[in-house]
């Protein structure tokens, strides 16, 4: 190989590195790169947070549009978004939550009081309000980890046909549901 190839290696490198880097700095961070945009929603069945009797299928969403909120009581930010998500709720949103139970994981033997957890929650969305049509406890983390779901806050939006259209991470805030939600939405009911 000549001089000049190899000359030109270092600054390929160089040019390779600058651009993943400006990437970095300038990309959103919000805007997650998930593959499931496009994609009906994963299949489940998942008990009810608040009742033992009732489970919950990816099928009894189908023909609704809705609002999938992943939070947690332990989340400052999802405990923040409650009383906005409330509003949106009043004005007609379907929103339905599916409870991230951070603390508990089987594989380290740990010990999961559900009882205490209905008593934090119920607590919770008496003081900020409570969005939701029902919350799925999603225990294991299954459905959570066939979404993408990388913590609390997220939020995926879902149509008629069970289509997942987008996936915020992050607070639901007037600014968010204005700039991302409310198009999309009104779409789809026009």
């Amino acid at each position: 190989m000549n001089r000049k190839l190899l000359g030109l290696i270092p600054f390929l490198i160089f040019i390779l590195l600058c651009v993943f880097l400006y990437q970095g700095l300038f990309g959103n961070p919000r805007e997650l790169q998930t593959g499931r945009i496009g994609h009906t929603m994963p299949s489940f069945t998942l008990p009810d947070l608040m009742d033992d009797k009732k489970q919950w299928q990816d099928t009894d969403l189908i023909g609704d549009v809705y609002l999938l909120n992943v939070w947690g009581t332990w989340c400052p930010t999802c405990i923040a978004e409650l009383s906005y998500l409330t509003e949106l709720k009043e004005q007609g949103v379907k929103i339905i939550g599916l409870y991230y139970e951070q603390a508990y994981d089987p594989d380290f033997g740990d010990q999961f009081d559900i009882n205490k957890l209905r008593a934090e929650v119920q607590a919770m969305l008496a003081r900020t309000g409570n969005p939701y049509q029902f919350n799925i406890l999603d225990l294991n983390r299954t459905l959570a980890l066939d979404l993408g779901v990388s913590g609390a806050p997220e939020t995926f939006l879902v149509d008629k046909q069970g289509k997942i259209l987008l996936h915020h991470t992050g607070d639901i805030n007037q600014r968010v549901w204005r700039s991302k939600f409310a198009p999309k939405i009104m779409e789809l009911t026009q």
